[in-house]
């Protein structure tokens, strides 16, 4: 007695429909879409987070710059000296007016006036207050360059004309970096950069004498 099984036969057309409605492996066409969207998203939540970061660093590093600047010895080392009741003509004891002192800019390569000097003024620079500040800077942001670094003195109404212990002014200082870039870790097959806005930080000076501040 023999037995045979039946093979079913299926048509070309059946075969295809079966085909078509098979779902194996969808699920990873369907992950290796969603893929690439899911890690830039990543990618930039970690960048927002990682600018956010270098931006406050620079702004305590500025902060700290600053503090340091009002507390140590001027950078326009001139100002420092300058007299304004013996060259200026300002009558010893009484407030440098606003018309006498317009300013001192400084960068790292040397301070020039607001405006025009009083008479006699020579701004000077004293490199090694400068770099003083910058180091300090540097202890809390480590890429900031001497060159993206600005410190202006500017009229406050403190002081005055012949002051025998200091500066005759206590001038406004403000500490700017500007120029910065930050690197998204998005962008680095590409090397796009992202600049850092420029960030100030003002306060009154202090006795603007000596070569250490906390």
């Amino acid at each position: 007695m023999s037995s045979h099984c039946a093979i079913p036969h299926r048509s070309g057309g059946a075969f295809l429909s079966d085909f078509a409605r098979d779902e194996h492996g969808a699920s990873a066409a369907e992950f290796a879409l969603v893929l690439p969207i899911f890690l830039l998203f990543l990618l930039g939540i970690l960048d927002v987070g990682l600018y956010a970061w270098n931006f406050n660093q620079t702004e305590k590093a500025t902060q700290m710059g600053t503090r340091w600047a009002v507390a140590t010895d001027m950078v326009p080392s001139g100002l420092a000296s300058y007299s304004f009741a013996v060259n200026g003509g300002i009558p010893q004891g009484t407030v440098v007016p606003k018309t006498a002192f317009g300013g001192v800019t400084c960068t790292s390569t040397g301070c020039t006036c607001v405006g025009q000097c009083a008479t006699g003024l020579t701004p000077g620079f004293d490199s090694a207050a400068f770099t003083a500040i910058a180091d300090r800077m540097r202890q809390f942001k480590g890429d900031i360059e001497d060159t993206d670094i600005t410190i202006d003195y500017d009229w406050s109404g403190i002081g005055y004309a012949g002051d025998p212990n200091g500066p005759d002014v206590a001038p406004f200082v403000t500490v700017t970096v500007d120029g910065l870039d930050f690197q998204p870790i998005s962008t680095l097959l590409f090397g796009a950069d992202v600049g850092l806005p420029a960030v100030s930080h003002t306060l009154t000076a202090e006795d603007s004498q000596g070569t250490f501040a906390n």
